[in-house]
C-alpha cells in the first residue's frame, strides 16, 4: 500500500511526513523550532535562531554555481490546527493523520498544515539533497505568521547577504504573487450622554441579515454592502423626516471582515410614518444591489427596551460620522490592472451604554497611500471629537513589474508549461511584505502548488500540483543569475 513517502518527489514529502509528526500551533513553535534546529546541525549546516525565534539555515552553492547570487528560500513554520466537531483529536500531543485521496493529501478530520507545511519541506529537500545543482542558499523559517506575522516583524535583516527571496505561500500553481498590501487597525471611542426615552415612546429594532460579507482585502473591490454603511444610511433617511432616539447600534463582527449584519434600536413616537419611510428607503437599498446581495433582509419591529437614549447632539455627531466616513475602495494600482491599492473597510460599530466605538481597517501595496487613508478615517472620527487609536500597522509590499526574478520566472514557466502564469498582487496580508521592509532592496517573487480549503479540516494539497512546482522550483534554482 503506498505512503505519502513512497509518492514523487520522495524527498519533499518524506520531509513533509517528518514536519507533519510535529504539534506547530502558532505562538508553540517550540518544538518545531527544535526540529528545525536539530535537521540543520544534523546536515552540518550553519544554523541559527534570532531572538524572536525564527530558525535560519545556511547552505554553501553546489559545485559551479559558486558564482550566483545567494537565494533566501522562505516558509512559516506554524500552522492552524482546526478540527471537526465530531473529530476527537489532540493537537499538543498527535502528529497530523494524513490520507491519500486519489490525486490530493488531507488529513483526517482536521487541518492538513500544507499551509506552510509544504514550503517548509520544500526548502528541507534543498537543505538535504547532494545532487540538486543550486546557489547559496539562505533557509528561513518564521514563526507564528498566521496570528500577527510576528516572526517577520522582529526578524534580524543583518543574519542574510541573499539578493532574491523566494517565498513559498502561494496556494495556486499557475501564479506567481508580486505584492499585497499592508494594514493598520483604526480603533475609535466616544462617550456620548444619555438622556431618557420620549414619554410615552415605543421602540423597535431594525435588523439587516444576509449580506454576502467576505474578505475586506480581497473581496473589498466586489461591491458588496457593508451593514454597518446600509444601517447608518437608513437612520440618517429615517432622521430627515421623523423624530426620534437612538438606543443603541451593533453591527459587524471581525476586524478584517466586510460586516454581514447588524441590529439598531430607536424610539419613536409615529410608527406608520416611519414605517412607511423605511419601507421607501429600503426598497432603494435592495433594488441598488439586487445582482449583487440578492439575500437582503432588512425589517423593523417593535421591541420591549428600558434603556436611555443617545443625546440630539451626540446623536448627529455619531450618525454624521458614520455616513462620512470612506469605506470601500479607495484607490486602484495605476501598476497592475485591476489590483485594488488602498482601501478601508468599516468593520465594527457599537452604540451601547455611553460608548460609541468603531473598528477598521485600511489597506494599501504601498505605504504612501496606507498613510493616506488612514489619514483619512482619523480626521473623520477626530473632527466629531473621538478619541482615535492607530495599531498593528504592517507594511505592504508595492508590485514591481520590471522585478529580475520576476523576469526570469515568468518566461520559464511558459517554456516549460506552454501557457503564461498570473502574475497577480492580492489586497491582503503576506509575509513578503514585512521582510521587504528588514531587507531593503531583495528582489522577492511568492509561488507554490495548489492547496485548497487551507485553515479549514477540508484542507487538502494536490500531488500532481506538488510534482509540477517541484520541477520550476528546480529550475528556477538552476537559473538564478550571475552575481
Amino acid at each position: 500500500m503506498m505512503t505519502i513517502r513512497d509518492i514523487e518527489p520522495k524527498a519533499l514529502w518524506s520531509h513533509f511526513a517528518d514536519l507533519n509528526s510535529v504539534p506547530r500551533p502558532s505562538k508553540k513553535e517550540e518544538r518545531v523550532r527544535k526540529f528545525m534546529v536539530e535537521f540543520g546541525e544534523k546536515l552540518k549546516l550553519e544554523t541559527l535562531v534570532d531572538d524572536i525565534g525564527n530558525v535560519v539555515i545556511k547552505k554553501p552553492a553546489t559545485s559551479g554555481m559558486e558564482n550566483r547570487k545567494t537565494v533566501i528560500l522562505q516558509a512559516h513554520l506554524d500552522m492552524v490546527h482546526q478540527k471537526n466537531s465530531d473529530t476527537v483529536f489532540d493537537f499538543d500531543n498527535q502528529g497530523i493523520d494524513m490520507i491519500i485521496d486519489g490525486d490530493w493529501i488531507k488529513a483526517n478530520g482536521t487541518t492538513l498544515g500544507a499551509d506552510n507545511g509544504i514550503g517548509v519541506a520544500a526548502i528541507m529537500a534543498i537543505l538535504s539533497s547532494h545532487d540538486i545543482p543550486h546557489p547559496s542558499i539562505e533557509a528561513f523559517f518564521t514563526i507564528d505568521e498566521e496570528t500577527g506575522m510576528t516572526g517577520a516583524m522582529n526578524m534580524n535583516g543583518k543574519l542574510f547577504q541573499g539578493k532574491i527571496l523566494l517565498n513559498i505561500d502561494t496556494e495556486d500553481d499557475d501564479e506567481l504573487s508580486v505584492g499585497c498590501a499592508g494594514g493598520i487597525d483604526t480603533n475609535t471611542s466616544y462617550s456620548y450622554k444619555k438622556v431618557p426615552l420620549f414619554e410615552n415612546s415605543t421602540t423597535y429594532e431594525i435588523t439587516i441579515r444576509g449580506l454576502l460579507g467576505g474578505h475586506s482585502g480581497m473581496d473589498i473591490d466586489k461591491g458588496r454592502g457593508n451593514a454597518n454603511k446600509w444601517m447608518a444610511r437608513i437612520i440618517w433617511e429615517l432622521a430627515k423626516t421623523n423624530n426620534f432616539q437612538l438606543v443603541s447600534f451593533d453591527g459587524g463582527s471581525l476586524r478584517n471582515a466586510i460586516p454581514r449584519e447588524a441590529t439598531a434600536i430607536i424610539a419613536l413616537d409615529d410608527e406608520q410614518d416611519v414605517r412607511n419611510h423605511f419601507v421607501r428607503i429600503t426598497n432603494s437599498l435592495k433594488e441598488e444591489y439586487q445582482r449583487i446581495e440578492p439575500h437582503t433582509h432588512i425589517q423593523i419591529a417593535p421591541i420591549y427596551c428600558e434603556s436611555q437614549a443617545v443625546h440630539s447632539d451626540d446623536f448627529n455627531r455619531i450618525l454624521n460620522v458614520l455616513n462620512a466616513v470612506h469605506n470601500g475602495v479607495f484607490r486602484m494600482s495605476p501598476d497592475i490592472v485591476g489590483l485594488v491599492e488602498a482601501s478601508s473597510s468599516l468593520a465594527r460599530v457599537i452604540v451601547k451604554d455611553g460608548n460609541f466605538t468603531t473598528q477598521s481597517l485600511q489597506r494599501s501595496s504601498v505605504e504612501s497611500t496606507k498613510e493616506e487613508v488612514s489619514m483619512v478615517i482619523r480626521c473623520a472620527f477626530e473632527n466629531m471629537g473621538a478619541h482615535v487609536e492607530q495599531t498593528g500597522d504592517y507594511p505592504g509590499w508595492k508590485p514591481n513589474p520590471s522585478s529580475g526574478i520576476l523576469q526570469l520566472m515568468e518566461p520559464l514557466y511558459k517554456e516549460l508549461f506552454n501557457e503564461s502564469p498570473k502574475v497577480k498582487a492580492c489586497h491582503a496580508g503576506l509575509e513578503c511584505g514585512i521582510l521587504g521592509k528588514h531587507l531593503p532592496g531583495v528582489d522577492m517573487i511568492s509561488f507554490g502548488p495548489n492547496i485548497r480549503a487551507a485553515h479549514s479540516p477540508d484542507e487538502k494539497v494536490q500531488i500532481s500540483s506538488v510534482q509540477k512546482f517541484w520541477g520550476y522550483y528546480l529550475e528556477t534554482l538552476a537559473r538564478i543569475p550571475l552575481n
